[in-house]
């Protein structure tokens, strides 16, 4: 009866348009209109795209560009296409990936700093503005399909939670279909708080069975491309492909180390000078360049002990190592392509170091360290050192490294008024269009300049206005005029650069600058982290590029009236571009800590929940409790967890019997285990935490606390009691209470690394879990 009801219905309505088409008048079309939707399409022969970002490398690391690391992918890519050796990043990664993400300067887009130290002004506040559309976005709207994987860091630090908002992440505003990887500066490659598209995910295996972040990120990036050409072959696509490699950690599988075993012996003032010299070789530098001496800061290499010697030498290794194993997996990214049989028009763009080599490992580096959080004597160091690159250590090599592996220049990461700094290797492949395989290219070039090269080649016009808003105009200059003009004058003609309080300005072939401080100079070497604008201890420095392609000639003195006009440049870019204050800090977050949250209760399931958004375990006094269900034949596994194994507390059950512990930088200081097993039905458990200190109410700094927070602080020694069902259960000295801010708050197991070597994660409670509730006390000002 209905089939008949519908089909007359159908029939009815079909006659009735017919006599209206009969009857001479204009027939009503049903309700909507017939055809579909016209969807996006790319222009005709537009390439497909694929942007590769790696993290953290000086300009001289590479075989490619005469370091002494071997990058065979990276070898082959420059081989069917161009080299640049005076391309631009902004030394420091947010502000860097803003900048190629978009087309404009990093603080034109609220990227002046990282997005952990963000602060409420425009061009730091990481809140991408709406007169900007990222390219992922402009693509994307142009008929392409894009993916993101590895590396975020572009998203408002207190947004990443499970209430979002989401309009900032990689899969909002941003323009990416998809993303695969992490959202901070670094993460544990064996262990990453890893993300698909806007939900957690976990590794899909252990480090025992061979997990490693970039293979899963390449895994990740391979499998979207096979879905993709199954499915729309002839549609173009953008991959953006950013590797955590090579940020601290050094995480590296020791078949990778063993390859470069001895290769450092000679110390980083000899390796700096035979990379300088296949420079020369090779012809990526020009011929009348010169090598930047050591900073009069760093120590030379003849002046360490034997210990330090084979120690800071391993470090070399175990970064070489990263970088290469690297590189390994990009080649088997673009060995896809091949296999794919669409090479020959996707361009790909790789840029081997979002900023230079990084100097915050400090003079000696870091890897083991005691509970206190200070570093153990070289000796202890080296005795332990075979461990460097697994998942034991957070380790970084000494900052000399960073300097050496910058060759021929003398900034590193953060040093924003030198090249090094601020320079690092791009190549550009196109077989396609780009016919001068390994060719030099040297004209003046920036990150921002991505972005128009991108739309120029993909015949795209960005849109002048987007949801009604006017877009400003693009900062970049395309790069397409140098694929077939190797000799044409650069288009990108004025640049500011200032990061962590140092300074830049360059202006067709002439660099002034300003350092504030070193990296390896400062306390923890976290520059970005000082309030307020710091006494420059440096005069600043003047540079004819164009004539001296290192920075080895000072200027200044010669030349003070050309000083005076680019500083006054660099106050005109600075004010266009938001850059004012240099220096303002970080204010306290919208979200998470600051809202003076002082209960917070956490039920079954809740997992993955930043310290941002949690109480403070590290440092304030508190009162855990948990309301908990055992089972006949008892349980086992973790009730509670706060951080992982670089620091932090747990609450579990472990041959029945129940154990609050704490470990501090990989340490265990402190531990309580009931002297029975917990009985079967429901209990109830407290556990109260007292720091050995007054605690301090009244007025604090919100800021401040933050960044004690995720920096660290003294160590907060405290007495601890716990008990089940109202009766004391037992109580102890905990030495010191460090949370790592890079893990998180789980409650029915412990994700990411363990806090204790007692279990293996996930360990997950095997009775019922009704509520976890915590209690701080209330400071005045919250």
């Amino acid at each position: 009866m209905k089939i008949r009801t519908y089909l007359g219905l159908l029939l009815g309505s079909t006659l009735l348009f017919g006599a209206a088409q009969h009857s001479g008048r204009a027939a009503e079309p049903p309700e909507g209109t017939r055809g579909w939707p016209q969807l996006p399409q790319a222009p005709k022969n537009a390439p497909n795209i694929v942007v590769i970002l790696i993290d953290d490398v000086g300009f001289g690391a590479t075989n490619v560009f005469g370091g002494p690391i071997s990058t065979p992918a990276f070898s082959r890519l420059a081989s069917n296409g161009l080299r640049y050796n005076n391309f631009h990043v902004n030394a420091l990664c947010s502000p860097s990936r803003a900048s190629l993400l978009t087309g404009y300067n990093d603080r034109q887009v609220g990227f002046g700093n990282i997005e952990e130290a963000a602060s409420k002004h425009p061009g730091y506040n990481t809140v991408l503005p709406t007169n900007v559309t990222p390219i992922a976005e402009v693509l994307k709207e142009h008929g392409y399909n894009t993916a993101a994987f590895g590396k975020w860091h572009n998203t408002p630090y207190w947004q990443i939670s499970a209430a979002g908002p989401f309009d900032l992440w990689p899969t909002g505003r941003w323009g990416f279909e998809h993303f695969y990887g992490f959202l901070a500066a670094a993460d544990n490659q064996y262990y990453p708080r890893l993300y698909r598209d806007q939900t957690p995910v976990e590794p899909s295996s252990t480090p025992e069975q061979g997990y490693y972040f970039t293979t899963d990120i390449t895994n990740e990036a391979i499998r979207w491309l096979h879905q993709h050409d199954a499915v729309a072959h002839d549609k173009p696509f953008f991959i953006y492909y950013a590797t955590g490699a090579t940020h601290e950690p050094h995480h590296v599988p020791k078949a990778w180390i063993a390859k470069y075993k001895g290769k450092f012996d000679q110390g980083w003032d000899v390796i700096r000078q035979q990379s300088f010299d296949r420079q020369k070789a090779l012809g990526v530098i020009p011929a009348n360049a010169e090598l930047t001496p050591r900073p009069s800061t760093l120590p030379a290499w003849n002046s360490l002990s034997p210990d330090e010697k084979k120690l800071l030498a391993h470090q070399a290794e175990v970064y070489a190592a990263f970088a290469e194993e690297t590189d390994q997996e990009v080649g088997r990214l673009l060995a896809t392509l091949r296999e794919e049989g669409i090479s020959d028009n996707t361009l790909v763009l790789e840029v081997f170091g979002d900023n230079g080599g990084s100097a915050e490992g400090g003079f000696l580096g870091k890897d083991v360290k005691n509970a206190d959080g200070s570093t153990p004597d070289v000796r202890t160091r080296l005795a332990d050192s075979d461990a460097l690159g697994s998942e034991l250590y957070f380790n970084h090599y000494a900052a000399a490294w960073a300097w050496a592996l910058t060759s021929p220049f003398q900034g590193t990461k953060q040093d924003a008024a030198h090249l090094g700094g601020t320079t690092d290797p791009l190549v550009i492949s196109w077989p396609a269009r780009i016919h001068d395989a390994n060719g030099l290219r040297g004209q003046f070039s920036h990150l921002n300049d991505i972005a128009p090269t991108l739309y120029e080649a993909a015949g795209i016009t960005p849109p002048s206005r987007t949801a009604g808003i006017e877009q400003i105009p693009l900062e970049g200059k395309s790069l397409l005029y140098t694929f077939d003009h190797p000799d044409a004058p650069s288009r990108h003609r004025v640049q500011y650069f200032t990061t962590s309080g140092n300074l830049g300005i360059y202006s067709d072939g002439w660099w002034a600058g300003q350092l504030a401080q070193e990296t390896w100079e400062v306390g923890d070497n976290r520059v970005y982290l000082a309030r307020g604008v710091q006494p420059r201890t440096h005069p600043w420095e003047l540079y004819r590029l164009s004539d001296d392609y290192s920075q080895a000639h000072d200027l200044a003195a010669k030349y003070p009236e050309k000083l005076k006009e680019l500083q006054a440049l660099f106050q005109k870019e600075a004010i266009r571009n938001h850059a004012d204050p240099i220096r303002p800090g970080i204010d306290a977050y919208p979200l998470g800590t600051a809202t003076g949250q002082t209960v917070f209760t956490y039920r079954s399931g809740v997992d993955r929940v930043s310290t941002r958004f949690a109480p403070d375990l590290g440092n304030d006094p508190y009162t855990l409790s948990a309301d908990i269900d055992i089972p006949a034949g008892g349980a086992q596994g973790v009730i509670f967890a706060e951080g992982g194994r670089y620091g932090g507390v747990a609450l579990y059950v472990s041959n029945g019997r129940l154990v609050y512990e704490a470990n501090a930088h990989g340490v265990r200081t402190g531990q309580i285990v009931t002297s029975a097993p917990l009985p079967v039905g429901q209990r109830h458990i407290v556990v109260t935490v007292t720091p050995e200190q007054e605690h301090k109410t009244g007025k604090t700094d919100a800021a401040a606390e933050m960044v004690r927070r995720w920096v660290g602080g003294k160590p907060v020694p405290a007495a601890v009691t716990l008990s089940v069902d109202g009766a004391p259960a037992g109580q102890a000295h905990f030495s010191n209470i460090a949370l790592s801010s890079r893990e998180t708050l789980d409650i029915g197991r412990d994700l990411g690394s363990a806090v204790s070597p007692a279990y293996t994660v996930p360990a997950a409670f095997t009775g019922r879990i009704d509520k976890v509730t915590l209690v701080t006390p209330k400071l005045s000002d919250q």
